[in-house]
């Protein structure tokens, strides 16, 4: 039997074991505008369009929740959830995950200054004896995890971190690019908030889910049904709704440019 059609076979039958049991697959999340978020009560974002779209054509019922990102992460340890989306790759949970070869799309770390209290920071070493504003749970790798440069203060959200920054108790907030301008444009922040020069990390962002009978197969398929959407017009369009949002293939490769200020 070829190889393609065997994955495909093996997918079906765990799809059909799922549908058999009356089981959904249990996919975790925290609020990640625009790549995932509740608006009006319902659930968007291009990360979260573009995985819903993968798995109908799958054929895999989904059951979401959102949740704060520490949280997302316990029930993945714990097996309350079968999988998580938007979570970066990590080594320390490849025995416990199994992420497709192809990402959803790319986070940008930098940082975020109040302008009244301007700290225009072009590296790390400029954030000396600063304290920079975190989310629980999240990787901004090793360069500033394990800096003894500065302090990190976490926060339950982001909106509570750009809270923080203009009340003066943290210096910097640190989060993806688009995000913060997200964020900042939801706050009315526009004129109060500038962004740094530095960029912390980049770093592609997955759907994951537990390790378990059939789920290899499965991750397989969701990655080359991932690859074939991003090549099509309808994935153009989603990425031209979130603003421009820049995802990458499993090469590094650019598939949407376009970039836009409005976010």
């Amino acid at each position: 039997m070829p190889v393609i059609l065997k994955l495909a076979t093996a997918a079906l039958f765990t799809c059909l074991s799922l549908a058999a049991y009356g089981e959904k697959l249990r996919i975790v999340t925290e609020p990640w505008a625009p790549y995932v978020y509740e608006e009006r009560g319902a659930m968007q974002g291009l990360d979260y369009d573009t995985t819903v779209i993968v798995f109908q054509r799958l054929g895999v019922d989904v059951e979401w929740q959102f949740l704060p990102w520490k949280r997302c992460l316990a029930m993945l340890d714990q097996g309350q959830a079968d999988g998580a989306l938007d979570i970066f790759h990590s080594h320390e949970r490849d025995a416990l995950l199994l992420y497709p070869s192809e990402p959803l799309s790319q986070v940008e770390f930098t940082l975020f200054y109040a302008n009244e209290r301007p700290h225009p920071a072009q590296s790390l070493e400029d954030l000396r004896g600063l304290t920079v504003g975190t989310s629980p749970g999240y990787l901004y790798g090793e360069p500033f995890s394990d800096s003894a440069l500065f302090n990190r203060e976490a926060a339950p959200s982001h909106e509570a971190n750009f809270g923080k920054l203009m009340l003066g108790r943290i210096d910097l907030v640190i989060t993806d690019r688009r995000v913060g301008q997200h964020v900042i444009k939801a706050m009315g922040l526009e004129s109060k908030v500038s962004q740094a020069q530095v960029v912390v990390s980049r770093q592609p962002q997955f759907l994951a889910v537990r390790r378990g009978a059939g789920m290899d197969l499965l991750v397989q398929r969701f990655a080359a049904e991932l690859r074939r959407f991003k090549q099509e017009p309808a994935y153009a369009a989603l990425s031209a709704k979130y603003g421009g949002i820049q995802a990458i293939s499993a090469a590094g490769d650019t598939v949407e440019q376009q970039e836009s200020s409005a976010q």
